[in-house]
């Protein structure tokens, strides 16, 4: 994996852990050789994110809506700061740019992001292994949604195992890189749906 995008929020909450979490994904990837493709921002985790990839000599790819540019949240210290039109234009490029995503805590853009890769992995639009940081359990009820999902139904045995989760980023890009892509919708069989 040469370049991943990293979904999170734009938020810096009060508890320390989470700043700190973002600072150490992106140095951990600028470590290992792995560029970041994130949101362009420079608030809150997408700027720890950012800094944490720049203070240890990775490569960081922004990609901002244009209405962001101009309310000043840009991070104009990435390496290259692409500025698209709208939401679907960006989700998009980080669709091009990567060899797959990491979600680390954040709102309800992140969810917008993880569930769009999520949902593009099972359609086949994209062969890319799509992660989940659940640090300090944030993501354990989403992780329990997802399997009531499977459960009931709702996400066929073929795609189950399309979100991969793991509590460190260590961890986590262990698993992505051994991900083998499932059979995507678009190849499946009528009987197979």
């Amino acid at each position: 994996m040469k370049r991943l995008a990293v979904y999170c929020g734009s938020a810096s909450p009060e508890d320390p852990r989470y700043l700190e979490l973002a600072h150490e994904v992106g140095a951990e990837l600028a470590r290992r050789g792995i560029g970041v493709v994130y949101g362009g921002g420079k608030l809150g985790l997408m700027g720890a994110v950012a800094k944490g990839a720049k203070d240890n000599g990775g490569e960081v790819i922004g990609i901002i809506p244009e209405h962001l540019v101009k309310a000043e949240v840009a991070n104009h210290d990435c390496d290259e700061l692409v500025t698209v039109s709208g939401m679907h234009e960006r989700k998009q490029r980080f669709t091009d740019l990567s060899d797959g995503f990491v979600t680390i805590p954040g709102g309800v853009g992140t969810m917008d992001e993880l569930w769009e890769a999520m949902s593009w992995s099972q359609l086949g639009y994209h062969t890319k292994p799509v992660g989940l940081l659940n640090a300090f359990g944030f993501y354990d009820h989403l992780l329990a949604f997802n399997a009531k999902m499977a459960e009931v139904g709702f996400v066929r045995p073929a795609h189950q195992n399309i979100l991969i989760a793991a509590t460190s980023i260590h961890e986590l890009i262990a698993k992505m890189e051994s991900y083998q892509p499932h059979t995507p919708i678009f190849r499946m069989k009528a009987e197979e749906l």
